[in-house]
């Protein structure tokens, strides 16, 4: 009498997940979902300022939450940029709990020439804010700091790139003020020290923007996530000047080409503008193609500004999930304090 071993042994196997042509349920799932925070322009003036420790315990409540991302500007436009200031801002980003990625933005450094912010000289001001924030170039901020790839050979500890859940991300060095290229007080055009500063700080964003991607496409990644102060693309203004915009306009090439050359959807949040709103700048169609000298459009290029200033009532909870053909899906989390 023959013995019927296959499906004993295939009954078995099943079990243990390991059949051939059984699919195991739990690999089929994928990876688990990503969540992290976004929040930008805050905390801007007295008020906010108080409420800000109550904001960061907020996020540090939200569970599913396992990174933030801050999007600059760090006060308003129209205090001063003081060390005090400074540390008292840091010493609330060490509480997050969970590790924290800053993007600089320009009230912190770029519009420091203003005599309302003290006057102070800029690039004196953007090396205080390097040496106070990232004192571990290659980790993050928080209680619990991650490694990150960091562009601090060049002198530009800010600028890093990591992998989460499936996708690409980069925090980009990308302020408003026409990128730190509008003149400053008593000035009629950039000085040489300004206008080398932002040469040196675009070639490297650039740089990082190209890496990115290139990265992206070897790991297969779902999607590419840019994080950025500056709203290149505000659809406040209603007139643009290229006079007011023409910094940034290698960098929106380089996201542009880019973006076009990337099989997944890219998202790009940024703050700046202070109101939620979520677009396809570079889509066919749009005006700023055009207005940049963008020739091949990236429809699969998503903007994101979060709320901020006196507006800044709620953070953006992101979650990723690979399985999702948009792989990112967000919601406005409304501050309770």
């Amino acid at each position: 009498m023959r013995v019927r071993r296959a499906p004993v042994i295939t009954a078995c196997l099943a079990l243990l997940g390991l059949a051939v042509g059984v699919p195991n349920a739990a690999a089929d799932r994928g990876p688990d979902p990503y969540t992290f925070a976004v929040i930008g322009d805050i905390p801007y003036g007295p008020a906010q300022i108080a409420r800000f420790p109550k904001v960061v315990d907020q996020i540090n409540a939200d569970k599913p939450v396992k990174l933030v991302t801050h999007l600059g500007d760090i006060k308003d436009g129209s205090s001063v940029c003081s060390d005090e200031y400074f540390a008292q801002v840091k010493a609330q980003f060490d509480r997050f709990t969970d590790p924290l990625v800053y993007t600089v933005g320009d009230n912190e450094w770029t519009d420091c020439h203003r005599v309302n912010n003290g006057a102070y000289n800029p690039l004196e001001r953007l090396a205080k804010i390097r040496q106070l924030f990232f004192p571990q170039p290659g980790r993050t901020l928080g209680q619990h700091p991650a490694k990150v790839e960091s562009q601090v050979a060049q002198g530009i500890p800010e600028d890093v790139r990591f992998t989460r859940g499936d996708v690409a991300f980069a925090a980009l060095h990308i302020v408003g003020s026409n990128n730190s290229m509008a003149p400053w007080t008593g000035k009629t055009a950039p000085t040489p020290e300004q206008a080398a500063e932002v040469l040196n700080r675009t070639s490297a964003v650039m740089q990082s923007i190209h890496d990115t991607f290139a990265q992206a496409r070897a790991d297969r990644d779902k999607a590419v996530v840019l994080l950025t102060q500056a709203d290149m693309f505000d659809p406040t203004v209603t007139n643009p000047s290229f006079a007011d915009y023409y910094a940034f306009q290698p960098i929106v090439q380089e996201i542009a080409r880019e973006s076009a050359n990337f099989r997944g959807p890219v998202y790009l949040f940024n703050g700046d503008s202070h109101v939620y709103n979520s677009d396809k700048p570079l889509a066919a169609g749009s005006s700023w193609l055009k207005f940049y000298g963008v020739t091949a459009p990236a429809g699969n290029l998503s903007r994101i500004t979060v709320d901020g200033s006196t507006g800044d009532n709620d953070y953006l909870r992101v979650t990723i999930d690979p399985r999702d053909p948009a792989v990112l899906s967000w919601t406005r989390v409304p501050f309770t304090s």
